[in-house]
């Protein structure tokens, strides 16, 4: 008996101290409102959730789209860069941006891709205090995280919880490999930061498990590596360059396992091979089992798809793979470039050297559109600046 409160003082004196970071950090946060555009939103966009998904268990993107639309970013660079959410800015015809010491500033789109869910802004300050970025890979199931935003537009919010897991993969989001959490996220904290006890950003707040719309103990962040090379190509590329194989992926169970003589259950199985996919002219072949992928062990068929995205389309990777009939071997294929509607880049008005350009905002067309148009090319007008 004598020994509980011993205990539980200990314990408490082991909790982090949040009130430092906050105090720190907090005035790399900033709040993002957003009014619709004039006309009606891209085909591309869907109205049911913010990330594609029906209304129930995953349609819970914490960010409710009324007549404006609020949510949260964070200082990347000094002279303005922001971070945020794609689906916070999607549709918006303008975007006010909110320090923490109350100044506000018209936004820029630079360009946001949908599929990773990351925007780009740029606003006409200088000076601005920037994060430090961590490394999420060096993050472990249980480690303490906090995120600061704007849940339901009440600015500067802090909460608190731990990483639940790592390298999660939700309907259709192949290309990200989620972080999860238990951190309270609710309409207005998309595109906040994530922290660590070190006061370093490791993910940006991105999406909820809700079949409510509000905050059930699930939360999902998008991994900050994965955000800042986004971010590098939306602001040097104009666009996302995403790395594709043209493969179709399979768990394996331990039934498969066992019939390969794998010790374990891991990899990914290669169910098909696409006939006018990169992969096709490589040895990689259906039934193979890919155990590493440029190095980087493979442990579940959801790990893969993140790391081809991250591939410089052109390059050539080295996958290690179980084949049934020769046992370990090395397949070297040459990585092709994926290319969808997911990446929407604003062309400004005015070119810096005085001249003047069309001021638009485009998307690709989908697939679905070309085969409705019977188009073989060409981008959709979203907006006319």
């Amino acid at each position: 008996m004598l020994v509980a409160p011993a205990a539980r003082a200990a314990a408490t004196r082991e909790l982090p101290d949040f009130a430092a970071l906050v105090q720190t950090h907090g005035v790399e946060v900033v709040n993002i409102s957003t009014s619709p555009r004039r006309r009606d939103r891209s085909p591309n966009s869907n109205d049911e959730s913010a990330n594609g998904w029906p209304p129930g268990a995953f349609g819970g993107s914490p960010n409710g789209r009324e007549a404006t639309s609020l949510g949260s970013g964070f200082v990347i660079s000094a002279d303005g860069y922001l971070l945020t959410c794609a689906h916070v800015v999607d549709g918006a015809g303008e975007i006010l941006v909110r320090l923490s010491d109350r100044r506000e500033y018209q936004a820029r789109l630079i360009g946001a891709d949908r599929r990773s869910d990351i925007a780009l802004l740029k606003i006409d300050a200088a000076d601005l205090r920037a994060v430090a970025i961590g490394d999420p890979l060096q993050l472990r199931v249980g480690d303490w995280v906090l995120a600061i935003g704007a849940p339901f537009g009440f600015d500067s919010s802090a909460t608190s919880g731990i990483v639940s897991a790592k390298g999660r993969s939700l309907p259709n989001e192949n290309y990200v490999s989620f972080l999860q959490t238990d951190v309270a996220i609710n309409p207005g904290n998309s595109g906040g930061p994530l922290f660590n006890l070190k006061g370093e950003v490791i993910g940006v707040n991105s999406q909820i498990y809700s079949r409510t719309g509000a905050f059930m103990g699930v939360s999902f962040a998008i991994p900050i590596d994965i955000a800042m090379r986004i971010a590098q190509q939306l602001r040097t590329q104009g666009g996302v360059h995403r790395g594709w194989l043209g493969v179709s992926l399979q768990e394996v169970t331990h039934g498969l396992a066992a019939a390969y003589g794998l010790e374990r259950p891991r990899g990914a199985l290669v169910a098909d091979v696409l006939a006018a996919g990169p992969a096709a002219s490589s040895d990689l072949k259906p039934g193979d089992i890919v155990l590493e992928y440029d190095g980087q062990p493979i442990g579940l068929s959801s790990e893969l798809p993140p790391l081809v995205g991250l591939t410089a389309p052109g390059s050539k990777a080295r996958f290690k793979v179980f084949r049934r009939d020769r046992g370990l071997i090395e397949v070297v294929a040459t990585v092709g470039e994926l290319r969808d509607e997911s990446t929407k880049v604003a062309l400004p008005a005015k070119r810096s050297d005085g001249g003047h350009r069309l001021g638009l905002v485009l998307s690709e067309l989908s697939i679905e559109q070309r085969k409705h148009y019977d188009l073989k090319g060409g981008v959709y007008v979203d907006d006319i600046l």
